[in-house]
């Protein structure tokens, strides 16, 4: 279903018709107003006429006056009116690659959308910049207090956080509090932090620092962290490997999985062949090790206590952890049947 109810070819050709053959070649390519709905570089229309790149540019900001100025653009008020309230509706400001596929998926569409948001005054048009995509709005503090809130959200999370959209959204009003009740809307919120780049979601949905390895996902270790943090409990190198093939749609041989677990410090080996992540209190060790630093922590303990607090840090066998503690060299038992360390 379409999201505008005019025909946007139809209104460019109206608001165009006055303008010379060369002058409306002009606007046509530079916002891919053709056939092949490519938007054309200054240098590549300079080419066709033999004019530099200036001489384009000033052809392009006297054809968009001269459209201003003109009786049929005027006429057609009603449609800059529309796509002004469609703005207002997703959030008032809004970035460009959200804006536009949401009223169309046609890329020939979009262009002549573009052109209009372009040639409008209602309508402010932000740059890409190193903080945030290209993006437009109608209303300047709307606009201030969601790039000051992305500044603030963006500064307040640590490299290794990963958040639940929906705690993601709540934190994002928590900073940004003096805003109308119609604005208050996750749907909304979501296109508001589509348009930062320093924070984003990973294929879970989870929210971070755009930098961080665990939102954009760079080779198998960071693939491993998510389907590992997402199973909840300790895998099998030969699971993880089967899991990010299944979840990324990435073959991982085996061996490589392994090998990349055994490097990275996210990661402890906690049994033959089973990792666990470092994050969740799992440490590095024999059974014998692990559990003399359990009872040089906590003191004796007996023997069901021990086996519960190894495998809270360890993946081991029971018999495994049994075996250790007869083994009068290290460990040794109490009157009262507590072990402790010798």
């Amino acid at each position: 279903m379409s999201k505008i109810s005019f025909k946007p070819q139809k209104i460019t050709k109206k608001i165009t018709s006055h303008l010379s053959d060369r002058v409306a070649d002009v606007i046509m390519n530079r916002f891919g107003l053709t056939s092949d709905g490519k938007r054309k570089t200054l240098e590549e229309i300079g080419k066709k006429y033999n004019i530099t790149r200036e001489r384009v540019r000033q052809l392009e900001d006297a054809a968009l006056t001269a459209i201003k100025k003109s009786e049929a653009y005027k006429k057609e008020q009603a449609t800059f009116e529309e796509l002004k309230q469609l703005i207002k509706k997703l959030g008032a400001i809004v970035a460009e690659h959200e804006l536009l596929p949401y009223i169309s998926k046609d890329k020939p569409t979009q262009n002549h959308i573009h052109f209009f948001l372009t040639l409008g005054d209602a309508f402010k048009k932000h740059r890409e910049d190193e903080n945030f995509h290209a993006r437009f709005s109608i209303d300047d503090e709307i606009a201030e207090k969601v790039h000051e809130t992305l500044r603030k959200l963006y500064a307040s999370l640590s490299d290794a956080d990963l958040i639940p959209e929906t705690e993601m959204i709540k934190r994002f009003f928590e900073h940004m509090k003096d805003v109308a009740e119609q604005y208050r809307d996750e749907e909304i919120a979501k296109r508001w932090l589509a348009m930062s780049k320093n924070v984003a979601k990973n294929p879970f949905g989870e929210w971070g620092k755009a930098s961080s390895p665990n939102v954009r996902t760079r080779g198998v270790k960071d693939y491993a962290f998510l389907v590992m943090r997402s199973h909840g409990s300790p895998m099998h190198f030969k699971e993880v490997a089967d899991s990010i093939s299944k979840t990324f749609n990435k073959k991982i041989h085996y061996a490589t999985c392994h090998n990349e677990l055994i490097k990275d410090a996210r990661f402890v080996l906690v049994g033959r062949g089973m990792y666990a992540l470092s994050e969740w209190g799992y440490k590095a060790g024999t059974a014998r090790e692990v559990i003399a630093d359990i009872l040089k922590r906590e003191g004796p303990l007996g023997k069901e206590d021990i086996i519960a607090k190894v495998n809270k840090e360890r993946y081991f066998k029971n018999n495994t952890i049994l075996v250790n503690l007869v083994n009068t060299k290290y460990f040794k038992k109490t009157k009262s049947g507590l072990y402790t360390v010798v």
